[in-house]
């Protein structure tokens, strides 16, 4: 069994027990081959649901901040996003995402499933906010199928300023059918075709979470609230 299948064994059953999860549409995932999961973002949580919630492995980018190699824990906890595939992002301000986004591509080419956050940063509201057109460079370039998905629930686990999570919350995981992006196909270089290809996704995410829409971008709403 790989280390990713070790770890889901073990975190797998805790975390249905601890916040019970309904998963529907899961068929609209493909058994195989590559694939973009593109999620709304409530939670810190939001990766473990995700990745407990699908049956395939499912590899996302986490900031570099939780790579860190200073105590003990903090460096077993490193060990154990590596062992399962997660990537490192420096989120600084003036630091480049094109590395990152060139690991998300080869995890693509391996045929593997990429999750991906298209708002950037969790919602600070509940609301669904612009999405970041990383990800239609993303799934242009690759040329794979788009899987939207609505998490629900995962903000009432552990709300920000709460430093321990409750438990016996339901969540759910909704997935919908990939979305047509057949209309900017090879446009991954056009800046104009990212954006409305990032809409339709995001579009597409709304309609199955039921969030109102906001048309600015989470972090700079975060940024003014400091």
């Amino acid at each position: 069994m790989s280390p990713y299948g070790i770890a889901k064994a073990v975190i797998a059953p805790v975390t249905r027990a601890l916040w019970p999860i309904r998963v529907t549409g899961a068929e609209h995932i493909p058994t195989e081959g590559p694939v973009i999961l593109a999620s709304n973002h409530l939670s810190v949580l939001d990766p473990l649901v995700i990745g407990v919630a699908v049956r395939r492995p499912v590899t996302f980018i986490a900031k570099r901040e939780l790579f860190a190699e200073g105590n003990i824990a903090q460096r077993a906890f490193t060990r154990a996003l590596r062992a399962i595939g997660q990537l490192s992002v420096d989120r600084r301000p003036g630091q480049s995402s094109q590395e990152a986004m060139d690991n998300s591509l080869r995890v693509l080419q391996e045929g593997a499933v990429f999750g991906i956050f298209p708002e950037g940063s969790r919602s600070p509201d509940g609301r669904l906010y612009k999405g970041q057109t990383g990800l239609a460079w993303l799934a242009l370039r690759a040329d794979v199928p788009v899987v939207p998905v609505a998490l629900v629930g995962t903000d009432r686990i552990l709300p920000r300023g709460r430093r321990l999570p409750a438990i016996f919350r339901r969540v759910e995981v909704r997935c919908g059918p990939p979305v047509d992006l057949s209309d900017w196909a090879g446009k991954h270089d056009h800046a104009r075709s990212r954006r409305a290809a990032t809409d339709a996704v995001m579009a597409a995410v709304r309609e199955i979470s039921g969030q109102e829409a906001v048309a600015r971008y989470a972090g700079s709403v975060k940024a003014e609230s400091v």
